[in-house]
């Protein structure tokens, strides 16, 4: 979801719709499928109906206490951008649900399917976690807790929140007395870390380029230009012709190959090319070395 913008004005107007869009596909999945089939809840708003249920506390006590404490937590440790967009989202979240309560009241499941309201109760949601994630939000919860670990530590967003969720979900047993609902949640826990991670990834993705070309020299200047990133210049030798070459290897991330193949044919559409996928690349520009 990353761009280029040339004000911090644009850049911003960008990151809140998308945390707007992200926020609203949550509510909708939540609303509509997730709530009225009692889906076990993960989450803070899992952990909140068994301590209401072992407590004096109510579910929405307990539920604001937790989620301020962990939005202090994201404040401190992730940044004040992260903490303005995720509580941006928590207060949209809140009124978008109560907006729906009120406009679009739900008795009972939109359908008899429960195996389809599933996916969509999961689909929809993890979608949306994972766009404010690649957006540098979240919407409050345990999701903050993920982001702070996700930061330092090389865990994935979804084995994070996988492993958090596995426990509340597992807890809720006590208080729902229905191992059905139970091992629905764990169906939509796995569903979800999944999802979440593949979309999380593949906005990460890096590639790299080997490009052989006379007009090496033109090509590099354009990539260092737009999309900004380096390359480097390696001597190499033709083993048939015996010629010496130059070659251009270029790091960049998935989403801007196309831009630098474009670069390339326009400058010289006999050029040639290799991409291949990395597994990672850390450094300026792109991932923070992460000791485990």
């Amino acid at each position: 979801m990353s761009r280029e913008f040339k004000s911090p004005v644009t850049k911003n107007l960008w990151e809140y719709a998308v945390v707007t869009v992200s926020t609203l596909i949550m509510v909708f999945g939540n609303y509509f499928f997730k709530f009225p089939n009692n889906f076990a809840f993960g989450g803070i708003t899992g952990f909140s109906t068994i301590v209401s249920a072992l407590t004096k506390l109510s579910a929405s006590q307990f539920t604001f206490i937790a989620n301020m404490v962990l939005l202090v937590m994201g404040f401190i440790f992730i940044g004040k951008g992260f903490g303005m967009k995720t509580v941006y989202s928590s207060v949209l979240m809140s009124l978008a649900l109560g907006a729906m309560d009120r406009w679009f009241p739900m008795g009972k499941p939109l359908t008899d399917q429960p195996i389809l309201e599933l996916v969509f109760a999961v689909f929809l949601p993890a979608v949306g976690s994972a766009l404010l994630f690649n957006i540098g939000a979240s919407s409050g919860g345990t999701d903050i807790i993920a982001a702070i670990i996700n930061k330092y530590r090389d865990i994935t967003l979804g084995r994070v929140m996988l492993i958090c969720d596995l426990i509340i979900i597992s807890s809720s047993y006590f208080v729902l007395k229905d191992w059905e609902k139970v091992v629905y949640g764990y169906v939509t826990l796995y569903i979800c870390s999944f999802v979440l991670d593949q979309v999380v990834n593949s906005a990460r993705q890096s590639v790299q380029f080997f490009i052989i070309s006379e007009k090496y020299e033109e090509i590099a200047k354009h990539i260092n230009v737009y999309p900004h990133r380096g390359a480097t210049v390696i001597n190499a030798s033709g083993f048939y012709t015996g010629k010496e070459i130059k070659m251009l290897f270029v790091l960049a991330k998935k989403r801007e190959s196309t831009i630098i193949f474009r670069l390339i044919k326009d400058i010289d559409p006999n050029a040639f090319v290799s991409q291949s996928q990395v597994i990672g690349v850390y450094g300026e520009g792109f991932d923070k070395i992460k000791v485990k």
